[in-house]
C-alpha cells in the first residue's frame, strides 16, 4: 500500500508539472489546439524516380522529384484536399532546381501525385528570377470569385523574391511577377523576399482573402515578420515606418525555441478572436531554448490585432509541433518540422509540414 501511495504521489507531482509548464498557453482560449501527428500515415508524400517531364530550360526530361518534396501548401476542393508542394530535382549547381507539383487526396491521409509539375522555371520573362534555383514554398488562398492566388519563392541563386501566380483549376498558372514589384518604385526588387501568408477567413474547408479596412493583408518574411497590403492579391506594398524603413510586426525571442528566426506558416485565420497566425521558426541554442538541439524548426502560434495587423494581441509561449520522427530528424536539413499547409476537412482540421526538407506529413486536431 505504501508503494501505492509513493507512485500515486508521483504520479500527481508529475501531472501537476506538465500542467504548471503549459499554464501560459492552456490559459489562450483562441490557440487552435491540440494537434497530433499522424503516425499511421506519415510521411504521406515522398520523393521518387518514376515522375518526369521536359525541362524546358535544360530542354531535357528531369526527374523533378527524385530527390526531395517538402513545404506544402493546402486546400479543399469538390470533397477532395489537394497539396501543391515543392519538389527538387538532383541536378545542377544548386544541387536541385525546385518546381510546384500538386497532390490530391480523398481522405486527407492518402495522395495521389500528378505526373508533371504545374509550376515551374520556364523561359519566359520570370527566368532570371527561378532559375536555377527555381520555384519555391507555396502558399495558397482563394478570393470571392473562386480563383486561387499562390504566394511563391523565386530563387535565383542569390536572392529569393516572393512571387504570385493565379488559377481557376490549380493545374493552369498564369505567374503574375514580383509581389513587390510596383512598390516604392522598384524599392525592394532587389530584396530578399519570401513567405507570404495572405490573411484569410476559413470558411468550409476554404482559406478566402479577407478584406480588413477594405485591404487585403500579408504576413511575410523570414528573419523578423513583417507586413504587406494590396487591393488585388497581385501587386504587394509592403508596410514602412516614416523613415522608410520595413515595420517589423514581431521577431525571434531570447532564450525560447524561436530565438534566432521566425516565418510565416499557413494563411493566417481571421475569426471572433483576431488573426491567428500559425508560424515556423528555427532555434539557436546560444541564444534559445538549450532543450532543443541547434537549429531546430518548431511551430507556434500567434494573435494579432482584427483592426490592426501590425499588432501583437497574444502569443504562445511553447511550440504546437517539433521534429521527434526519424524522418523529421533526418535529411536536407536536419530537425525541420516546418508548416505551409492548413485545412479543414470533415469536420478536423489537418495541418501539414515539411520533415527535414526532404518529406511531407501531416498532423490533425479533431
Amino acid at each position: 500500500m505504501r508503494y501505492i501511495l509513493i507512485i500515486s504521489f508521483l504520479l500527481f507531482l508529475g501531472c501537476k508539472n506538465s500542467r504548471d509548464r503549459n499554464s501560459p498557453d492552456s490559459e489562450k482560449s483562441w490557440l487552435l489546439l491540440p494537434f497530433s501527428k499522424a503516425d499511421y500515415a506519415n510521411p504521406v508524400i515522398g520523393p521518387d524516380t518514376a515522375s518526369s517531364f521536359n525541362c524546358p530550360i535544360r530542354n531535357a526530361t528531369v526527374n523533378w522529384q527524385e530527390k526531395d518534396v517538402f513545404n506544402p501548401a493546402a486546400l479543399v476542393r469538390d470533397d477532395t484536399v489537394f497539396l501543391l508542394y515543392r519538389a527538387e530535382d538532383s541536378i545542377g549547381k544548386y544541387a536541385g532546381t525546385s518546381r510546384i507539383g500538386l497532390a490530391w487526396s480523398t481522405d486527407g491521409l492518402h495522395f495521389t501525385k500528378s505526373f508533371t509539375p504545374v509550376l515551374y522555371p520556364d523561359n519566359d520573362s520570370l527566368k532570371k528570377y527561378e532559375w536555377e534555383g527555381g520555384c519555391e514554398d507555396p502558399r495558397v488562398v482563394e478570393d470571392e470569385t473562386g480563383t486561387y492566388f499562390l504566394t511563391y519563392t523565386g530563387y535565383d541563386g542569390d536572392k529569393a523574391r516572393l512571387m504570385i501566380a493565379s488559377s481557376k483549376d490549380l493545374h493552369q498558372w498564369q505567374k503574375h511577377g514580383l509581389a513587390f514589384a510596383n512598390a516604392y518604385k522598384g524599392k525592394y526588387i532587389d530584396h530578399w523576399s519570401k513567405s507570404g501568408s495572405i490573411v484569410s477567413h476559413y470558411e468550409g474547408g476554404k482559406a478566402i482573402a479577407a478584406r480588413i479596412d477594405n485591404k487585403y493583408w500579408m504576413y511575410w518574411g523570414d528573419t523578423d515578420i513583417f507586413l504587406a497590403w494590396s487591393e488585388d492579391l497581385i501587386h504587394w506594398t509592403p508596410m514602412e515606418d516614416k523613415h522608410g524603413k520595413l515595420i517589423t510586426v514581431f521577431g525571434p525571442r531570447k532564450g525560447k525555441f524561436d530565438s534566432d528566426l521566425v516565418e510565416p506558416g499557413p494563411p493566417a485565420m481571421l475569426n471572433k478572436d483576431g488573426i491567428v497566425l500559425i508560424y515556423n521558426s528555427r532555434n539557436s541554442i546560444s541564444k534559445g531554448d538549450t532543450s532543443l538541439t541547434e537549429g531546430t524548426y518548431t511551430a507556434s502560434e500567434i494573435l494579432l490585432d482584427a483592426n490592426d495587423p501590425s499588432k501583437v494581441k497574444d502569443r504562445m509561449h511553447s511550440y504546437i509541433i517539433r521534429p521527434d520522427k526519424p524522418y523529421e530528424i533526418s535529411g536536407q536539413v536536419n530537425q525541420v518540422c516546418f508548416v505551409e499547409g492548413l485545412v479543414e476537412f470533415k469536420n478536423k482540421w489537418y495541418l501539414y509540414y515539411g520533415t527535414a526538407d526532404s518529406k511531407i506529413a501531416v498532423a490533425v486536431k479533431e
